[in-house]
């Protein structure tokens, strides 16, 4: 399975999959202004340079190369609090912790560069003795179903979830749509749009591995409603995490 995502600017909505590129651990993508070999990613910009650099995918993160010689590449957490990395003119596989980031190339005019989403960023959980939340004992384990209760995705799926968490039954009505998610979550995070909820919706669907159905009106109802049945099941969104929906920690 592919660890990395690359989405060119402009490529960011489900259906421009088609444009993103996928890496599979070990695989490499060069990225410059000149057309890179082996179908690289090309970034026609006049400050970036011909040869710009490469990133190489592994298991749960990515490193990034930068071939300039006098540029430093700036890499940041997009929905981070001000998080980010550089990386210096000659560095080679320089390591990014980040599940999502923004590479940007050049500090001039319109700032080119890409996206990359690291949807395999895993975390470990602990056996917790029956009764006893939250307490740690014996040895870490890997979570199947990493998430990370702090972005916006998880915010998208305890909404969708919050109908049948709050009493309703799968059978007698549809997840609710990107545009009442989006309505739902507006006081917690302002300025969401129909496009944002698609998106992470989008980026839940490779996250937890679900086979993706097409991009048309019943494909996306499809992802929604499996995207429910997988995280009641697996107890990835349960009631005590609904106070993120009014922006309470959990």
């Amino acid at each position: 399975m592919f660890s990395v995502i690359v989405v060119p600017d402009g490529c960011r909505g489900p259906e421009q999959r088609e444009r993103q590129r996928r890496l599979e651990p070990g695989q490499t993508l060069r990225f410059g202004r000149a057309e890179p070999a082996d179908a690289g990613l090309p970034i026609l910009h006049p400050d970036v340079p011909p040869a710009a650099g490469e990133l190489t995918a592994t298991g749960a993160f990515w490193t990034l190369s930068n071939f300039s010689r006098d540029r430093t590449y700036a890499v940041a957490d997009p929905e981070g609090d001000g998080d980010h990395i550089s990386v210096g003119p000659g560095r080679a596989d320089a390591p990014v912790p980040f599940e999502f980031a923004r590479v940007t190339l050049a500090g001039s005019g319109e700032c080119p560069g890409f996206d990359v989403l690291a949807p395999r960023h895993d975390y470990l959980g602990y056996p917790e003795p029956p009764g006893a939340a939250h307490t740690e004992s014996g040895e870490p384990f890997p979570v199947p179903f990493p998430l990370d209760r702090t972005r916006h995705y998880f915010l998208v799926l305890a909404a969708l979830c919050e109908p049948r968490l709050r009493g309703g039954t799968g059978g007698e009505a549809a997840p609710p749509t990107a545009g009442e998610l989006a309505e739902r979550l507006r006081a917690v995070w302002p300025g969401v749009t129909e496009a944002d909820i698609a998106w992470n919706l989008d980026y839940l669907g490779v996250k937890l591995r679900l086979r993706l159905p097409s991009t048309r009106l019943n494909g996306r109802r499809e992802t929604r409603e499996s995207l429910v049945a997988l995280a009641i099941r697996f107890d990835l969104v349960r009631e005590e995490h609904l106070g993120c929906l009014e922006g309470q920690l959990v």
